[in-house]
């Protein structure tokens, strides 16, 4: 008979939180009550008892120095008020996903809408939810019952319409489908959390490969009934609130198996229960196959601690405790495709892994370290996404729609919108880089983030620190943000300053990626500013690289120098002295004889040389061809002509 464990199965977010807070109060000694039940579990309550922890129906109960828990079902606002008034010290463990539904039903209430609840009338939950509205409200179980009401009071009344977290997934649908149709003023909230989703969606999937589906849980667990129900639509399906339940009859012709757990379920009762169910198939064993399933059962979903033992190009080895070889591939070991196995790990190393495939005809265990990771991150993303922490993470992606970032080994989608704070950023850059971000979307699947939101927040901290202390002349280390064809944008502390394309640099350019690219840091000076609109503009160039005080420093009038011609104009030719330095030859001055235009004589690009005939006060220089060109006609014959004629 084969076993096949959900991955899903067990402790919730919620629960786990409630659970561990609990212990830890009595671990530090203190008196804990829990108000109602912590779980349903009827074990791990009666550990708690046992433990000294006091369960209670109403805050009257408590007793005196005891502090309070309040469980991840939640309580109405009537409760805490209550508490206050007591001085009670209080623990709240409400599940943040329930914590959201109590916001919506609170404001159901400020607006006067008539609050909706699918689930279960005596569960606690759905009594918690309904203590934070008091405007009307109406709680209905299935689509028979929400198509018999008979509405609100008044037609003028908005409908606000959440579920219990529990909630059966697709009769959630059905009744959503409904409502949008048949009131247009439904506003309605999708609060079924995550582990619920995921719960149902892999009962439903592995109940249609199984011949049976042991569904461990509370008998009084909305969440378990639940799973079983989702499990019976498609095969055999029964419920055991301990190993103790099982029963051997249930096993005979079953060649598969299929194990689920509510969210109230601790990890050591389904391990106790998958225990037991090896034991009741070991009939027909040889006594060889009796020694090997004596072994710590491995089943898929398992968590298991493995010590490495080889590490290969592509996959490791590692002794998870059993006679099976337990292998890790390396796409299973790190998103990164360029990593390589031997700078991940070394031998003796010990990894937390989860249980991906069991082959036993092979004798080998496929592990992973990436969806253990994952599992244990998507908890604390979806917790993050409720209470709007700020998270970090890599970015391992960029596609045509925006970015993909690694938080605690979850995928995290960013729209392109809310990569960059600047629509003309290259996104891509941020790949391989780290981020700051906060989850704005968690729904099975589909997570969302936005960096921008973090990013808009650090960066106003930072304009205003600098504009308090920003003056002119000012220098800053910056960071190139993004280049236009008349300047590039510096990002110098929250701030962005334009350095103008003629700031850059002493030479001509035609574009600023001559001189720097985009994610360059460059240090930059305040060449002025406008506080009321908040411009800055920014000088790169420095004067100590002027190329006039070069020119000033080794050339004088009546030198003769090599020129570039770089320039046409009617009355002339500019030359280029020096990069930076440019200098006109008059019409006047290319030829020994007069000339049309200056094309007629020089071409762009060509080198000639000219002589240095003037340089004035506001930096201009001027050059002359023809007084070489006289200089060299000169001859001595005609000299001597016109000093007799003289006489």
């Amino acid at each position: 008979m084969e076993i096949l464990l959900a991955k899903t199965a067990g402790f919730c977010f919620g629960v786990d939180r409630a659970v561990k807070l609990t212990y830890r109060l009595v671990e530090e000694g203190r008196k804990v009550a829990t108000l109602g039940p912590l779980i349903h579990n009827p074990q791990c309550v009666a550990d708690l008892a046992a433990k000294g922890v006091v369960t209670v129906d109403t805050p009257a109960q408590v007793p005196d120095g005891y502090e309070v828990v309040i469980r991840s079902h939640g309580v109405g606002a009537d409760v805490y008020a209550q508490l206050a008034a007591m001085g009670a010290k209080v623990h709240d463990a409400t599940c943040p996903f329930v914590t959201k539904i109590h916001r919506i039903a609170k404001q159901a209430s400020d607006e006067g809408a008539t609050l909706l609840i699918a689930g279960d009338r005596t569960h606690p939950e759905v009594q918690g939810i309904a203590g934070h509205t008091a405007g009307d409200v109406f709680i209905f179980a299935n689509l028979e019952e929400l198509k018999a009401w008979n509405g609100p009071a008044s037609e003028q009344n908005a409908l606000f319409v959440v579920a219990q977290t529990t909630f059966q997934v697709t009769k959630w649908l059905e009744c959503s489908e409904f409502l949008k149709k048949a009131y247009t003023n439904a506003r309605v909230f999708d609060t079924i959390c995550n582990a619920t989703w995921a719960r149902q969606q892999e009962a439903e999937g592995l109940s249609q490969k199984c011949d049976l589906m042991v569904v461990i849980g509370g008998h009084h667990s909305s969440n378990t009934q639940k799973l079983a129900k989702v499990a019976a639509q498609h095969t055999r399906a029964v419920t055991v609130e301990t190993a103790d339940e099982l029963e051997p009859e249930w096993f005979r012709g079953v060649s598969t198996v299929g194990v689920t757990a509510g969210a109230s379920t601790p990890s050591s009762i389904i391990e106790e229960v998958l225990n037991k169910m090896s034991e009741e198939i070991r009939d027909d064993m040889s006594f060889e196959e009796m020694i090997e399933a004596s072994m710590k059962p491995v089943y898929v979903g398992k968590i298991v601690k493995g010590t490495v033992t080889s590490v290969q190009p592509n996959e490791i080895q590692v002794d998870i405790g059993t006679k099976h070889t337990g292998i890790v591939r390396l796409s299973e070991l790190t998103d990164d495709p360029s990593a390589k196995a031997e700078d991940l790990v070394k031998v003796g190393d010990e990894l937390d892994l989860v249980v991906e495939k069991v082959n036993d005809q092979e004798g080998v265990d496929y592990l992973s370290k990436k969806k253990l990771e994952s599992r244990k991150g998507l908890e604390e993303v979806a917790k993050a996404c409720e209470e709007g922490t700020v998270m970090e993470g890599t970015v391992s992606e960029a596609n045509k729609g925006g970015v993909v970032v690694l938080v605690k080994g979850v995928k995290v989608f960013v729209p392109r919108s809310q990569a960059t704070m600047r629509r003309d950023e290259d996104y891509t850059q941020l790949v391989k880089k780290d981020v700051k971000l906060v989850i704005t979307e968690c729904a099975g699947r589909k997570i969302v983030g936005s960096i921008n939101k973090v990013t808009a927040e650090e960066n106003a901290a930072k304009r205003e620190a600098f504009w308090k202390d920003v003056e002119v002349g000012k220098t800053y280390t910056g960071v190139v943000k993004s280049l236009t064809s008349y300047g590039a944008f510096v990002d110098i502390g929250g701030v962005d300053g334009l350095c103008h394309i003629s700031e850059l640099s002493w030479n001509r350019i035609k574009h600023p990626s001559e001189v720097v690219s985009v994610g360059d840091t460059i240090e930059v000076y305040v060449r002025d500013l406008d506080r009321e609109t908040q411009k800055v503009s920014l000088g790169y160039k420095k004067a100590e690289d002027n190329p006039w005080t070069k020119f000033e420093s080794n050339y004088n009038v009546g030198d003769v120098v090599p020129v570039k011609i770089v320039k046409f104009m009617p009355f002339g030719a500019f030359a280029e002295v020096l990069p930076g330095v440019d200098g006109l030859i008059h019409i006047s001055q290319i030829a020994d004889r007069r000339i049309g235009k200056p094309e007629e004589v020089l071409t762009i690009g060509e080198t000639v040389n000219a002589k240095i005939t003037d340089i004035d006060s506001e930096k201009k220089i001027s050059l002359s061809i023809r007084a070489l060109l006289d200089a060299s006609n000169t001859e001595p014959e005609a000299v001597e002509a016109e000093e007799n004629d003289a006489e």
